[in-house]
């Protein structure tokens, strides 16, 4: 089993792991509503995904 020579300080251990972290929520806002939305996802509100204007409920006709 390996074993550490020495003692890793806690500066070093840290330096290491400062690209492990939680990512940010990525957000965009749509362009009918203005509402945040997540990228590449239909907008809730007003059914508007990229350049196509799509109904999101379907209708009951």
């Amino acid at each position: 089993m390996a074993v550490p020579k020495r003692r890793i300080s806690k500066t070093r251990g840290r330096k290491r792991r400062t690209h492990i972290r939680a990512r940010s929520i990525q957000v965009v806002v749509c362009k009918e509503c203005h509402l945040s939305i997540p990228p590449h996802a239909v907008c809730p509100r007003c059914g508007h995904y990229a350049r196509f204007s799509r109904p999101v409920v379907p209708s009951d006709d």
